[in-house]
């Protein structure tokens, strides 16, 4: 059996009543979902409909880099009483982008306030047996600032914190965009994924000729895109989904691949998410 394809909630799709939502992702050829909560009564709806959980969002991350040391503290506390709740519950991978609440400080800086509070993260991930994936996009413009976005970060934080608790959410789109190897990365760092986000990357070599690869003086093409490039449904873009798929289940990943709709073709109405979602799944599952 493959892995199983799961979803993000998307802006009308997320919205539906929940056994209207349960129908909905099985008519879609889903077989998880990434929640952004849990609660005892949606892991019972998910068993009912013969899902799973891919993943479960943490809340309240900014503040885990504040300035304000009591704002740390209470970060730390909120975040180790999500955990207790998601074990109980039965989730198992926890999904976190590093988005600290000052974007435009130093990475650097950002990163000194990282080493001081993720340890205590990790432990109660630990202490829960849940596996922290994070996520690689770069955060908005014009700073960047999101605390584990590129290999140099990898590096950086798993020599910190060698914990087998703490590693990746592997999103190739972001590094399509960033102009890193994603197939590089995924080898490097295979170890370390526990989620998959199945979003691709188109590259755009017009608009890269029109304004480079700084944003465009007067606004974007198309949605979800920062000019020279723009995100797209899986098999409409860059990456090699096979190839992506090979390497991951030669390395023993068991692990959902969650569909994050972001494509302007797919978006807006209910109808639009939902044809974005099945063309994404359909054509994932021939990867997986």
């Amino acid at each position: 059996m493959g892995n199983p394809i799961s979803t993000r909630f998307t802006p009308h799709f997320g919205r539906l009543p929940a056994e209207q939502l349960m129908q909905a992702a099985k008519e879609m050829g889903l077989d998880a979902l990434d929640l952004p909560r849990i609660t005892p009564e949606w892991k019972k709806m998910l068993d009912d409909a013969g899902l799973v959980v891919g993943s479960v969002d943490a809340q309240g991350i900014g503040q885990l880099f504040s300035t304000d040391a009591s704002k740390r503290q209470s970060a730390v506390d909120g975040i180790k009483g999500q955990f207790e709740n998601i074990a109980t519950c039965g989730g198992k991978v926890i999904f976190m982008c590093l988005v600290p609440e000052n974007h435009s400080a130093p990475r650097a800086e950002n990163f000194s306030l990282w080493k001081d509070v993720f340890p205590h993260v990790v432990e109660a991930a630990e202490q829960n047996d849940l596996y922290i994936a994070i996520e690689g996009w770069p955060g908005p413009g014009p700073y960047y600032p999101t605390l584990g976005c590129t290999p140099e970060m990898w590096r950086a934080m798993f020599k910190e914190i060698p914990s087998k608790h703490f590693g990746l959410n592997y999103d190739p789109s972001h590094l399509v965009r960033l102009g890193i190897d994603h197939m590089r990365a995924l080898s490097e760092f295979i170890d370390r994924i526990y989620h998959c986000h199945g979003k691709d990357t188109v590259m755009l070599p017009e608009e890269l000729y029109a304004s480079g690869n700084i944003n465009p003086t007067f606004g974007t093409s198309y949605g979800f895109s920062e000019g020279s490039w723009r995100y797209c449904i899986p098999g409409e873009g860059t990456v090699d989904w096979k190839k992506v798929a090979f390497r991951l289940q030669a390395a023993g990943y068991q692990g959902a691949v969650g569909v994050e709709l972001e494509d302007h073709r797919y978006w807006g109405s209910l109808e639009a998410e939902q044809k974005g979602i099945s063309r994404a799944v359909a054509h994932l599952k021939q990867a997986f």
